[in-house]
């Protein structure tokens, strides 16, 4: 084999074949060929994996596509497996009922006949890089088709009791194999929501059944019924994830844990509360892959885009942002500060719970069982010389006191609020008891916002929206609705037959310019405030997302669920 490598590194140019030569006889006896040369500093990983391509007249793939991953190969080799030995399988362009085996290890022949044992196919080997392999290991096994009814029911055949004690920690959702039945049925639900996109999977006890409910896009969805008894076992295996005490179930408790899908990081957030038929469990799943929005991807139309850029280049005031909870305030604030990082300013935030780690940021979290609320952290957080603060939240008098004061003395706070619109924002202050003149000089910008579904663009169809909903958008007439086009989605598997897939914002930015001030100031209500910002070009909630309905985004139903009437 040496001596074929270096005819064939000579023949083709593919190495130096002197240095190839030298290397060779300088590691002999310290391994097997193909790792030593793949641990070579000279060459790189897909120039070797070329040349042993080349000498053993194989296939060499620079990309693997997860869709010639056939069903036999996922089905009947574990992912672990796959995963440890950096393989994968794949059907040839002639399908002769033959699987190419693509390999990053080339001489690891005992592998080959591994799979050709486990899927009882003829195998052909080929080669690709590791990383290559590797992505498209993940995608194929996160496609499997999960048949959590047939885990359930082997569940509910054994003895509950024995299973129990067997809830131990699992590291990888991938790895089902030989797993006890209560692992396997809990890491199945969680393989399936994150399939899903799910944002939260609720556990809910009834009388005769347990519901299995996923959020998705912001809506519940009844997914699986389980049988009531094993209900025990789920909610242990759930704690036992999460570090939190199953003896004890007749107090709430909160957890985390984290988990892991091939290469994607997971965190879940889990909560526990006693009910009439048993205890209740709420797993909040935040995906680390997704990564922080850039201010592009918000949905924001580009003259409020240009309005916050500038805003976010201010030296001080502040900024709030408002909504319900679940309105997407918390993906908004960290896009904010990530257009705003730099190395000439020093960010600081507080926040309950940190959901997302930026680079370059200092992120302190709330602890309030030991002192550490709001106020007290951001009082300690103005003795590190901040530019920029983030406040999690306003919930007091103290916090709101002390977000007001900070930008006062020269830094630029952002902080969220929970209100229905942008004006009332300033009365929700007034109420928590801070002085009109201390809101009419901080305040620079108040934000609200809501998310709205995006109609799915697999099974979008042409439609006629209804006059009323058109009406109650304000499009009632011709000219608001000329060359427009509107879109409903018919429901496909790629939108969990919803006719929605994914979300984007709706939002309502209200300046505060010299006359809002005057009007805060003089405790004028929420309702004459938004009048003047209306009269000055602001866009309510229902107009932004009026034009989200006229460009296709999304339905006019949609925006109708998440906004109110706009009356001034």
């Amino acid at each position: 084999m040496k001596n074929l490598l270096i005819q064939t590194a000579a023949r083709t140019g593919l190495v130096d074949a002197e240095q190839l030569a030298r290397f060779l006889e300088e590691n002999e006896g310290r391994g097997r060929l193909d790792e030593i040369l793949l641990g070579c500093p000279y060459f790189t990983e897909d120039v070797i994996l070329k040349l042993f391509a080349e000498a053993l007249g194989w296939d060499y793939l620079p990309e693997v596509s997860e869709k010639s991953v056939p069903s036999e190969f996922i089905e009947n080799v574990p992912a672990t497996y796959s995963q440890h030995h950096f393989l994968v399988g794949i059907k040839p362009k002639e399908d002769n009922g033959e699987l190419t085996v693509v390999l990053s290890r080339p001489l690891d022949t005992n592998t080959l006949d591994n799979v050709s044992k486990m899927t009882g196919m003829a195998v052909k080997p080929a080669v690709s890089t590791r990383a290559a392999i590797t992505a498209v290991i993940d995608v194929a096994y996160e496609q499997r088709n999960t048949v959590i009814e047939e885990v359930a029911e082997e569940l509910d055949s054994q003895n509950l009791d024995e299973l129990v004690g067997e809830a131990s920690g699992s590291d990888d959702l991938l790895d089902v194999v030989n797993r006890p039945p209560v692992i396997r049925l809990v890491n199945d639900i969680l393989f399936r929501a994150l399939q899903l996109r799910a944002s939260d999977i609720h556990v809910h006890p009834y009388e005769t059944k347990i519901q299995i409910r996923y959020r998705i896009d912001g809506i519940l969805y009844d997914v699986l019924t389980l049988n009531r008894n094993v209900l025990p076992l789920i909610t242990s295996r759930i704690k036992v994830m999460a570090g939190m005490d199953i003896a004890e179930r007749r107090m709430p408790q909160d957890g985390r844990s984290s988990v892991r899908l091939g290469q994607r990081e997971v965190d879940l957030r889990v909560s526990t509360v006693p009910t009439s038929f048993g205890e209740r469990s709420v797993l909040r799943l935040l995906d680390k892959s997704t990564g922080v929005f850039a201010l592009e991807e918000l949905g924001l139309w580009p003259d409020d885009l240009e309005k916050l850029d500038a805003l976010l280049h201010r030296a001080h005031g502040v900024i709030f942002v408002t909504g319900p909870t679940g309105s997407g305030k918390s993906t908004s604030l960290y896009a904010y500060l990530n257009r705003i990082n730099s190395a000439e300013k020093n960010v600081l935030t507080i926040e309950d719970p940190i959901e997302y780690q930026l680079e370059g940021i200092s992120q302190i979290q709330v602890a309030s069982k030991k002192g550490m609320t709001f106020a007290t952290s951001l009082r300690h957080v103005l003795r590190q010389d901040p530019d920029v603060i983030m406040v999690g939240e306003v919930r007091d008098i103290e916090t709101a006191r002390m977000a007001i004061q900070s930008s006062l003395t020269g830094h630029l706070v952002f902080s969220t609020l929970h209100t229905n619109d942008s004006a009332g924002a300033v009365s929700r202050l007034l109420d928590l008891g801070v002085e009109p003149y201390l809101v009419s000089s901080s305040v620079i910008a108040i934000i609200a916002q809501r998310l709205v579904r995006r109609i799915c663009p697999e099974c979008r169809q042409p439609t006629e929206p209804q006059e009323n909903d058109l009406r109650m958008l304000g499009l009632d007439s011709p000219e608001a609705i000329k060359d427009a086009a509107f879109y409903l989605g018919t429901g496909c598997e790629r939108c969990f037959q919803t006719g929605y897939r994914g979300r984007t914002g709706i939002y309502e930015v209200m300046l505060i310019d010299e006359q809002i001030q005057e009007l805060i100031y003089k405790q004028e209500t929420a309702g004459r405030i938004k009048r003047h910002a209306l009269d000055t070009g602001m866009q309510t909630l229902r107009m932004d997302g009026a034009r989200k309905v006229l460009a296709g985004i999304t339905t006019a139903s949609e925006v109708l669920r998440v906004t109110q009437a706009d009356v001034v």
